[in-house]
């Protein structure tokens, strides 16, 4: 994984996160370590809209799949750049 295919997805998902969270989004920069829960307060209805984002900008992604392997605990400790690093990860370069 390259810095700057990291760099570009971030770029990406922060823009897909500003629209899911509206004007309730952070009032600090969203960053690879920013979490979903305790920074972002995102519930699952915006973790569904997220996918739908992610699927639309990443065919090859499948975020849903891969969120649903994941156990509760491991949800709530999710930070932006995890997501960033699974969509890297799952895209050809």
């Amino acid at each position: 994984m390259t810095a700057q295919r990291k760099q570009v997805v971030m770029s990406s998902l922060v823009e897909m996160l500003t629209e899911v969270m509206g004007d309730n989004g952070p009032l600090d920069p969203i960053e690879a370590g920013t979490s979903f829960k305790d920074e972002l307060g995102f519930d699952s209805i915006q973790f569904v809209a997220l996918a739908e984002l992610i699927q639309d900008r990443y065919d090859e992604v499948n975020f849903v799949t891969w969120i649903q392997g994941k156990q509760i605990a491991e949800i709530m400790a999710l930070r932006v750049g995890d997501v960033a690093d699974f969509v890297v990860a799952s895209t050809p370069s």
